[in-house]
């Protein structure tokens, strides 16, 4: 029998079995079609899902079913399929669907697959931690599980398909940023989400986003050429910092992002919109084939909507002109960078380690799924901007609980910290591997401090959120370290800074002339800046030991963290990832989605009548 003839036949049986009145069916080697009195499309597809449908197809095969007023197409792509159905008098719903395994037909078995018949028996049921193999598709017949081809189609009361990872959040992520699932390993300051732990996440086909907040620019341009000679066109991002204090800092983290083509940041803490983050978003955009091509990418972190709305609206017109006007970007670039979002991804940066608002997710991702609705309409994008979730995801069922709430994609910071690849010293990842939920506290934020912005850090084993908000409150006080009380500067010198103020100062003096003079100028002239400086000091340092692993310094270590670190430790106790050596960035990552991935069949087997 030749291809066509198969296919025809096949084709027909399809007509007979689902009541179509018209059958397509196609391979690559061809195709075949057949028809039937039809009139039943619809209750077959209700009474057998779409499961049922996709078992019988080979991978690459596309079966197409045509039914009073309904066309139905699925392909097969492996464990997944592209369906799409239409009405005659209604909409059109395209979605990627996960199929079960094939069936009689699919891909030559080298004896026949039985097929039970439909008054057959049962075959023996399955216990519950089948739903743990995400590749076995199951069968749910009165509350009870069966793998799914010991099951007749018309006894089966429900399937539970397979899952994979891929599956998990919105295709379109996958598509636009070239990785095989939609999670992000954060942007973590300094350095901590270091090189190796982007190349990592990349040669597993995941995104992560470089470190660079807080570093010195000669170090940021050193991962950059790195990262883009070893990584090429694999996905990685660098992290762009909001710097209120110096703006030309911004400006200068731009200019290397765009010569080095690092074509996705990650914008963090910003309050506002800033020249630098609409000029990066600006300067990627061009036109090609009546498309706009879009170069740049930005992930904007955000913890309230007001700042979120700015991400999802265009670029506003008067810093577009602004730009132009200054030859920062051209005409064109910022006609295009006004008809587009300027963040196409938006995370819901919740209950977070860093800076953080420490906002719950549960009521921070609805709101800003809200939003974008609404400015999707306003602003008729061709294609919405994504909204992610960030801030307490620490185990698969939090994960999951995301992906289940509407993000597009996950973003994990404070579990990655304490991984192998990252950039900080033996002593925090250990301090970090023994941490519960409950050991963080708030302390004052270094770049931020005079705003009283604040970060969430470790606070097991570290002193920093109590020292930290205690130079706050002296700041707050009094008008100038020469106005401190004599009882108050000795324990400082003696208890934190380990320095005398007049030390600090001299070399704070030296670095900021050479940095920006013009601090050094205000602070000579105003008590108060000169303090906030001297604070910022011992601040920024706390960082730098933590990272370095300053043994006399371990009470002072800034440790950012949320409780997630606490969630995660809870759930590897009894696993391989309890112990440090063996959290390897990307197995973190997997295991996590895994476990995502079988929390939605968990759900799937309750909502069918399976007691769990």
């Amino acid at each position: 029998m030749s291809t066509s003839a198969q296919l025809s036949f096949r084709a027909a049986q399809f007509a007979t079995a689902w009541s179509a009145a018209r059958v397509v069916l196609s391979s690559a080697a061809g195709s075949g079609q057949a028809s039937s009195s039809g009139g039943a499309l619809a209750s077959r597809l209700d009474q057998y899902g779409v499961g049922a449908l996709g078992a019988a197809l080979s991978d690459g095969e596309r079966v197409e079913l045509q039914d009073a007023g309904a066309t139905v197409v699925l392909t097969r792509h492996g464990a997944s399929g592209a369906l799409r159905i239409s009405w005659a008098d209604g909409p059109t719903y395209e979605q990627r669907v996960p199929l079960p395994g094939q069936l009689a037909g699919a891909t030559a078995p080298s004896r026949p697959v039985p097929v039970p018949a439909a008054d057959g028996p049962l075959g023996p049921p399955t216990d519950l931690s089948a739903l743990g193999d995400l590749n076995r598709p199951l069968a749910v017949v009165r509350g009870v599980l069966y793998d799914w081809d010991t099951v007749p189609p018309v006894q089966r009361q429900g399937t539970i398909p397979a899952v994979s990872v891929d599956l998990l959040g919105d295709p379109l992520f996958l598509r636009d940023h070239g990785v095989r699932a939609a999670y992000v390993a954060g942007a973590m300051a300094g350095g901590i989400a270091s090189v190796d732990l982007v190349v990592a996440m990349a040669n597993a086909g995941l995104l992560a986003f470089f470190g660079s907040g807080g570093l010195p620019l000669p170090a940021v341009e050193k991962a950059l050429q790195t990262l883009s000679t070893r990584l090429k066109d694999r996905p990685w991002g660098c992290n762009l910092l909001h710097n209120p204090n110096e703006p030309a800092m911004e400006e200068q983290t731009v200019d290397l992002f765009l010569r080095h083509g690092c074509s996705r940041i990650s914008a963090s803490a910003y309050m506002t919109l800033t020249p630098a983050v609409v000029r990066y978003r600006a300067a990627g955009l061009s036109m090609k084939g009546g498309q706009i091509v879009e170069r740049t990418s930005i992930f904007a972190k955000v913890s309230r909507p007001e700042v979120a709305a700015r991400f999802l609206a265009p670029a506003p017109m008067e810093m577009l002109q602004a730009l132009v006007a200054s030859g920062k970007i051209t005409d064109e670039q910022a006609r295009l960078a006004a008809q587009v979002p300027l963040a196409r991804d938006v995370t819901a940066e919740a209950d977070s380690g860093g800076h953080t608002d420490r906002r719950p997710l549960l009521v921070l991702l609805p709101l800003l799924l809200r939003l974008r609705d609404e400015l999707q309409i306003k602003h008729a994008y061709t294609q919405p901007p994504r909204i992610g979730a960030a801030g307490g995801l620490g185990d698969p069922r939090s994960i999951h609980a995301a992906f289940a709430m509407g993000a597009a994609y996950v973003l994990t910071g404070s579990v990655n910290q304490a991984t192998v690849e990252a950039g900080t010293s033996l002593r925090v990842k250990e301090m970090l591997v023994e941490a519960g939920m409950a050991d963080v506290a708030t302390g004052p934020a270094p770049d931020m401090f005079e705003l009283g912005a604040h970060v969430q850090v470790l606070s097991k084993g570290s002193m920093y959120a109590q020292r930290g908000r205690r130079l706050y409150d002296l700041y707050k006080t009094y008008e100038g370290v020469d106005s401190l009380p004599a009882k108050v500067r000795a324990r400082l010198e003696s208890k934190i800074f380990r320095r005398s103020i007049d030390d600090i100062w001299a070399g704070t003096r030296a670095y900021w002339a050479e940095r920006d003079p013009s601090e050094v100028a205000r602070a000579e002239r105003d008590p108060k800046h000169h303090m906030a400086l001297i604070f910022r000091w011992y601040l920024g340092m706390t960082s730098r030991w933590a990272r370095s692993g300053e043994v006399e310094r371990v009470r002072d270590y800034q440790v950012w963290c949320g409780p997630s670190m606490g969630l995660f430790n809870a759930w590897s106790q009894d696993t391989p990832l309890a112990e440090l050596s063996s959290r390897k960035v990307a197995d973190v990552a997997q295991a996590l989605l895994e476990g995502a991935a079988a929390c939605r069949r968990i759900g799937v087997a309750r909502a069918l009548g399976v007691r769990i």
